[in-house]
């Protein structure tokens, strides 16, 4: 028996990293996807357009808040939509604390399996709520900046603001 799909809402927001699309579902936040960025990596289905939804409301004020430099913390529900794996990796992105970095590897090891970086990099490329999710604190063994859904520029001006440096206000 197939499951119902559940209704997704959204509202395209201008931020200092370029416009966004926030999703949301009753339940909670669903997703961020970049400008010019299908729903293919996602794999949600479409949302209704729908701005005054609650969940995409308190994201928005969120998000400026975050790029203002006084939130450091989200507390927007979320509604992780991926496979148990790629969930468990998600949330361990939720502990790495604003303004600091991971490596793929620590975060493998963190999950309890330090060769499953490949795996781990698989799932941080399909998570579907950037920004809050920050798989932009997961940098490369060397330090550098690597692959990044919203693009390297996008990643380096976010962990640029969680160092204190401030954002020309889109809001």
């Amino acid at each position: 028996m197939m499951e119902n799909p559940i209704q997704l809402f959204y509202k395209d927001v201008n931020s200092p990293v370029g416009l966004i699309r926030v999703i949301a579902s009753d339940k909670g936040l669903a997703a961020i996807i970049w400008e010019r960025e299908d729903y293919i990596r996602t794999k949600l289905s479409d949302p209704l357009k729908k701005d005054d939804h609650p969940i995409i409301v308190q994201t928005e004020k969120e998000l400026k808040e975050y790029f203002e430099n006084s939130r450091t913390v989200f507390t927007v529900p979320l509604d992780f939509k991926g496979t148990d794996f790629q969930v468990k990796v998600w949330e361990s992105l939720l502990k790495v604390p604003y303004g600091n970095t991971k490596t793929y590897g620590e975060l493998a090891k963190i999950l309890g399996d330090v060769k499953a970086v490949r795996a781990v990099g698989g799932a941080l490329n399909k998570n579907p709520i950037s920004i809050i999710v920050p798989c932009h604190r997961i940098i490369g063994a060397s330090g550098k900046l690597t692959g990044f859904a919203g693009g390297l520029k996008n990643k380096s001006i976010l962990l640029d603001l969680e160092k204190g440096f401030t954002m020309p206000s889109l809001f």
